[in-house]
């Protein structure tokens, strides 16, 4: 699982910047336009709306399991989740916290 995570974070990295760069590309740091095309019509709004609350729940996620399992890094995933999306942030985060549990020597010893 731990390969698993780690190429859905990096797909989860590119494949959202390769919609998103040609249209910073074209448009510039156009932050009204931005909200404008973001709020174009009720199905963009469904899928923002969607992506912005399960956001909230992977941060919220994020900060709990990792504060109680004690995640190294897990800052990383929260970077990731902020600043490309749930599409990083979640499979990152699931990898740091799978890497983690394996390198852990079995408590059964």
């Amino acid at each position: 699982m731990i390969i698993f995570y780690l190429v859905l974070a990096i797909l989860g990295t590119f494949i959202p910047y390769a919609a998103f760069v040609p249209w910073l590309v074209q448009n510039g740091f156009n932050i009204p336009l931005f909200f404008a095309e973001m709020m174009a019509n009720p199905i963009s709004i469904f899928a923002w709306l969607d992506v912005f609350l399960a956001a909230i729940a992977l941060l919220g996620f994020i900060l709990h399991d990792g504060q109680k399992n004690q995640v190294k890094w897990r800052f990383i995933a929260i970077i990731g989740a902020l600043s490309v999306g749930v599409s990083c942030g979640l499979p990152l985060y699931l990898y740091l916290r799978e890497r983690q549990r394996c390198a852990e020597p079995s408590r059964s010893e």
